[in-house]
């Protein structure tokens, strides 16, 4: 009578998968990261509404959304891109917060498009919950921002952007795999960068 012997999965082909998974994670983690969302979503709205001349407004207007905060995370903070310690995040969105007021004041004064300041206003709206919650848990920044960069979009060109939720869905997962996040906390960041930001944007358009 022959013996059946079970054996293990080879522990290197078991772990190839995962780690293929970790390496998309972390690339959709640094493609689609709350700076490059901000970048696109300013560009996107400004040469949308305005051409050319909304297009200078949104390259003005990530000068404080999106380069100052990345110089303040490299050479004031000292810490990784995504600031992964929520500690540190509790002292960079204060900074962000602040930049992005400078920066809605000077539009004012400088006469920018209505639906630029709008934008900027939901930008500065959504910082508020998320500092928020940030004191007591790690919300996704990732997801907020994209999140509203969606809502945003889909208010104020075409309701077509809402199909940007399939990248918003990828790049929660890829914050889940690189375990950066769980996925409540994606999930919590999604629904407070949508609502915050598309009610700000909806009511100050």
């Amino acid at each position: 009578m022959s013996s059946t012997t079970t054996t293990s999965a080879d522990p290197v082909e078991s772990a190839a998968p995962r780690d293929a998974r970790r390496r998309w994670g972390r690339r959709l983690s640094d493609w689609v990261d709350p700076k490059n969302t901000i970048l696109a979503v300013l560009v996107i709205l400004g040469a949308g509404l305005d051409g050319l001349r909304g297009v200078g407004w949104a390259l003005f207007a990530t000068l404080f959304a999106a380069v100052l905060p990345t110089l303040f995370i490299r050479y004031g903070v000292r810490t990784d891109r995504h600031v992964t310690q929520r500690h540190r995040r509790l002292v960079v969105i204060p900074f962000i917060m602040a930049s992005v007021a400078v920066c809605f004041l000077s539009m004012l004064w400088l006469g920018a498009p209505r639906a630029m300041t709008a934008l900027v206003v939901a930008m500065f709206a959504t910082l508020v919950p998320i500092m928020a919650i940030t004191t007591r848990w790690k919300v996704s920044v990732h997801t907020a921002v994209l999140g509203g960069a969606v809502t945003v979009l889909a208010i104020a060109l075409s309701l077509w952007w809402l199909l940007g939720a399939a990248l918003l869905a990828a790049v929660a997962w890829g914050r889940v795999t690189v375990e950066e996040h769980t996925r409540a906390q994606t999930l919590v960041g999604t629904v407070v960068g949508a609502l915050t930001a598309g009610l700000t944007f909806w009511l100050a358009r």
